[in-house]
């Protein structure tokens, strides 16, 4: 597989999350530098800066209105930017609430992880805001996606399980078998469940809609995958951060490993086009391409 290096930024910036775009491009945010970026198909690079540089963009994902939608971790907003430039933001009632995932949900709206609030937010594409709060303290909700089933599912950190929400706000939480195993990312896989990744544990995981879990040991357990996301062919990718390595993982389990061509890589969020392709953001500076 061939790996393409584009330079988006220095290494101060902080390339964290990406996804791919309406438009085609890849748009990913600058989680040090407070801008949200752009990568075209021909490795043209454009970035926006945000009102507060410090707002610590994180997340980003498409919304059902085809602009791109994005949390501030930072200043505790959800920021949007249409494909071409026009930025806007909207307040979340809860102080310091440090909203971190973001996805779009099955019912028009767009829903958030709250870091430090114990909760899963829901925001109309005109800025109207509701919060659900958790049945646990110090959780953690990191990222969040939507399942097969028209839930939302999303990852408890701290609290070391996968939990779910319905869109009318009905939440259950299912504990890992691992402890400490510290789950990030999360993504609805092709074959109806959801998988996610163990920071703390270096495995992948698998939960089907009933709760049923499997996980997957990494060859390096010490890798600490952070993203993941599935391909149209049923392929996991996933980064492993403290590797600086993308990795793979067949529907059956089978492991592949796909080395950066750069040290100190720090690989965090990752997308796939709908063609297969694979995009990486580095914290180094740089989004990688995988393909062929």
């Amino acid at each position: 597989m061939t790996v393409e290096r584009f330079v988006v930024s220095d290494a101060a910036a902080g390339p964290y999350g990406l996804t791919v775009g309406p438009d085609g491009a890849v748009w990913f945010t600058l989680v040090h530098a407070g801008e949200i970026g752009r990568l075209a198909a021909d490795g043209t690079v454009t970035r926006c800066g945000l009102d507060a540089p410090s707002a610590g963009p994180s997340l980003i994902t498409t919304g059902p209105d085809g602009a791109l939608w994005f949390t501030r971790m930072r200043d505790h907003r959800i920021g949007r930017i249409s494909t071409d430039g026009e930025l806007s933001d909207f307040p979340i009632p809860t102080a310091n609430c440090g909203p971190y995932g973001i996805a779009a949900g099955p019912d028009g709206a767009l829903w958030f992880t709250e870091l430090n609030a114990d909760r899963i937010g829901r925001i109309t594409t005109d800025g109207n805001v509701t919060e659900y709060p958790l049945p646990t303290t110090g959780a953690f909700p990191s990222m969040i996606t939507t399942g097969p089933d028209g839930a939302l599912w999303f990852a408890l950190n701290q609290a070391n399980a996968i939990g779910r929400i319905t869109t009318d706000g009905e939440i259950t939480v299912h504990p890992l078998p691992t402890e400490a195993a510290a789950p990030v990312g999360l993504t609805a896989g092709t074959d109806g469940a959801l998988w996610f990744v163990e920071i703390g544990a270096g495995q992948v995981g698998r939960i089907t809609g009933d709760g049923k879990i499997t996980e997957y040991p990494l060859p390096d357990r010490a890798a600490r995958p952070h993203a993941i996301a599935a391909a149209p062919d049923g392929r996991l990718w996933f980064t492993e951060w403290a590797a600086g390595r993308i990795g793979s993982l067949a529907p059956d389990g089978t492991y592949t490993a796909h080395p950066l061509p750069v040290e100190a890589a720090e690989p965090h969020g990752i997308a796939v086009a709908p063609d297969g392709t694979v995009y990486a953001a580095l914290e180094l500076g740089e989004i990688a391409r995988l393909g062929g």
